[in-house]
């Protein structure tokens, strides 16, 4: 095994290229708390806070013009206002490289399938001030075909999509609109006239992205999307605060999260999609716990995987440096290094140096729950023997990676040449080689790089994406294969009754050689 080698990054802060928002971005916010044809018990009080503090965020961190957002709330909001402005201010009023943005707060819901695209027979919606009751389900509604229609008339354009609301097809099906009420503050509708009855023993049926049923299609073309909730659970309002405080909880933690202080998780002042991910996903679980009748929520995220490590928000040194105030203060400002995605979408921006950018790939902070030694220290001289060991506070299976400053990764595991593959046991630790491999790693290069190990508690399938037949011998690129790994991490896990996020845990190793 090769300890790869690293390069001199320059320590000042690469941010002269990042320029203002276009004057042809354009941000639509939707929020619908009140209800034309709805009893009020139906109504929600989180959606009118959630659109002004999703302006001040358009506005603020993210520097769209005021002139460049469109809200509609309540009474404006009806079926064809909100088709209209997405039609004639989103799509006609912006060109491929634009940023767009689309946000929905209120409720969502499920109806009839009439257009046959459906594998079980019903259409993801959202909700709209003038939806109506028909003989035997929802109309005036805003259709995920709908949704995909527009979506596909913006690609090449930056388009972020967020939903705070929640299309949970069986649990709706299954409840009666009395029984809903009973529920304060969630964010679904059940089918009119539904009768009351008992939560199905299997849930997985269908799993998608809720309101976009062909996200690969279309975040290739430039699209990331955020959902409040997994299929099958339910978004809600946060019935903790006083009732004219209250935002939903996923738009309360995706804002906080654009704070580096809150959401950083490796301190570099850059934000990433995957530490926001974390975040917003830690807090809504944080809620569900205080919650009776919350099983779980599982906040969702689709994008290109690359995407993942890009940053959220354009980078602020000023900030960088409030993150980093306990650290060392010989420690260089991050470089950041403009990226795009796809040709003629906005450029985002990732941390420069491989290593650090590791973390916001990962988006999870190193806690603990896997634990990477070298039999010599961190410290190695060049040509110097080592042993890797992986101990993992869970059971699971690894994937460990060494990152060099090139950015070069190579798959110490799995690999071929283990005689025994068998998934880490709780406390028990793996020696990288052993006796079995019949050859020793050997130190090479110089400078910093760092070991990654993903120990991965549920049977989720990586042989596509960390194949055993790369271990050991192929170059890598780490950005390309870690953002893979982990974008498998983050879809939806079905093999239990309740429908969850998958168990894994990070643990890592920064090392020298010298």
């Amino acid at each position: 095994m090769t300890a790869l080698r690293t390069t001199a990054i320059a320590s000042l802060c690469c941010l002269a290229s990042l320029g203002a928002a276009r004057a042809e971005d354009r941000a639509l916010v939707i929020g619908i708390g009140t209800y034309e044809n709805l009893p009020e018990d139906m109504f929600l009080h989180g959606p009118k806070n959630d659109v002004k503090a999703i302006q001040s965020l358009l506005t603020g961190t993210l520097h769209f013009k005021p002139e460049a957002i469109r809200v509609l709330t309540d009474e404006n909001a009806t079926r064809q206002a909100m088709l209209s402005s997405m039609d004639e201010w989103l799509v006609a009023g912006t060109a491929p490289g634009d940023r767009v943005y689309l946000y929905f707060s209120g409720h969502g819901l499920q109806v009839k399938d009439v257009s046959g695209d459906e594998e079980d027979g019903m259409d993801e919606a959202i909700s709209t001030y003038d939806i109506k009751a028909g003989e035997d389900d929802w109309t005036n509604v805003i259709l995920d075909d709908d949704l995909e229609a527009v979506l596909e008339k913006l690609k090449g354009r930056a388009v972020t999509l967020v939903i705070d609301a929640c299309h949970s097809g069986t649990i709706s099906r299954s409840l009666s609109p009395q029984a809903v009420s009973g529920l304060q503050g969630a964010r679904y509708l059940p089918r009119p006239f539904a009768r009351a009855g008992t939560k199905p023993a299997t849930r997985g049926l269908r799993i998608d992205l809720g309101v976009v049923d062909k996200p690969a299609q279309l975040t290739a073309g430039g699209l990331t999307v955020w959902s409040a909730a997994a299929a099958y659970q339910v978004a809600w309002d946060d019935v903790r605060l006083p009732i004219e405080e209250r935002h939903g909880v996923f738009t309360s933690a995706y804002i906080a999260g654009y704070t580096p202080l809150e959401s950083d998780a490796n301190g570099n002042g850059l934000i990433s999609n995957a530490e926001l991910f974390e975040y917003v996903t830690r807090k809504s679980k944080e809620y569900c716990s205080t919650l009776e009748g919350c099983d779980n929520l599982d906040p969702q995220l689709e994008s290109v995987p690359e995407a993942l490590g890009n940053s959220v928000a354009k980078p602020e040194p000023d900030k960088a440096e409030q993150t980093a105030a306990d650290q060392p203060k010989d420690k260089p400002e991050p470089v950041y290094q403009e990226v795009k995605v796809e040709a003629g979408v906005a450029p985002a921006y990732v941390d420069a140096d491989p290593v650090t950018a590791i973390g916001d790939i990962v988006g999870k902070a190193d806690t603990g729950e896997v634990t990477v030694r070298l039999d010599t220290g961190p410290k190695l001289k060049k040509d110097q023997v080592f042993k890797i060991s992986v101990t993992s506070q869970y059971d699971g299976n690894l994937v460990l990676l060494d990152v060099n400053g090139k950015g070069m990764a190579t798959q110490i595991f799995p690999n071929d040449m283990a005689q025994k593959i068998t998934p880490l046991s709780a406390g028990s630790t793996l020696t990288i080689p052993d006796d079995y491999y019949g050859f020793d790693f050997e130190a090479d290069g110089s400078g910093e790089n760092m070991l990654v190990a993903i120990v991965v508690s549920d049977a989720v399938d990586l042989k596509d994406v960390a194949p055993s037949a790369q271990g050991l011998t192929a170059q890598l690129d780490a950005r390309q294969s870690l953002s893979e790994i982990v974008a498998r991490l983050q879809k939806t896990w079905t093999g239990d009754r309740e429908n969850r996020g998958v168990h894994w845990s990070l643990g890592t190793l920064k090392y020298t050689v010298e």
